[in-house]
């Protein structure tokens, strides 16, 4: 595979990314829980995501099935951000996290190939959105 196959597309502009990032709530509310037995199946049904960690592997599931796991967060919303970010652009999820920090919002984020998620506390998903659209309008004015 080339390097022209095998890398990211999209944008790596900073200032683009935050002024066009137009970040939108889903409405399905989700859980970060943790399992020591990987079932396949399991994953291609329910998990939006998996990441594999030395204590256990971590998946992002509905929060209406985190009842069927020992450890499990809170209910938590997904941000996602509308802009094809390059997965080599700098800053992004520094921006975001700050913002987000200022208005003393956890930020989980996760980088699909395409898009940016954030995952933040259920009960401040509106806030969230609410700071990030300020902060793109803030960056539109650059």
């Amino acid at each position: 595979m080339s390097e022209k196959e095998a890398g990211s597309t999209g944008e790596s502009d900073l200032l683009t990314l935050i002024a066009q990032m137009a970040p939108s709530l889903d409405d399905q509310v989700w859980a970060f829980v943790s399992i020591d037995q990987l079932s396949s199946e399991y994953v291609v049904k329910h998990a939006l995501a998996t990441f594999r960690e030395a204590e256990g592997t971590t998946l992002i599931v509905p929060w209406d099935r985190a009842e069927e796991f020992d450890v499990c967060s809170e209910p938590m919303a997904r941000i996602t951000l509308n802009i094809h970010s390059n997965l080599e652009a700098v800053g992004l999820t520094a921006a975001v996290s700050q913002a987000l920090a200022s208005e003393a919002i956890s930020a989980n984020v996760v980088a699909g190939f395409y898009h940016d998620h954030i995952f933040v506390p259920r009960t401040a998903g509106e806030r969230a959105v609410a700071c990030l659209t300020l902060l793109s309008a803030a960056a539109e004015g650059f």
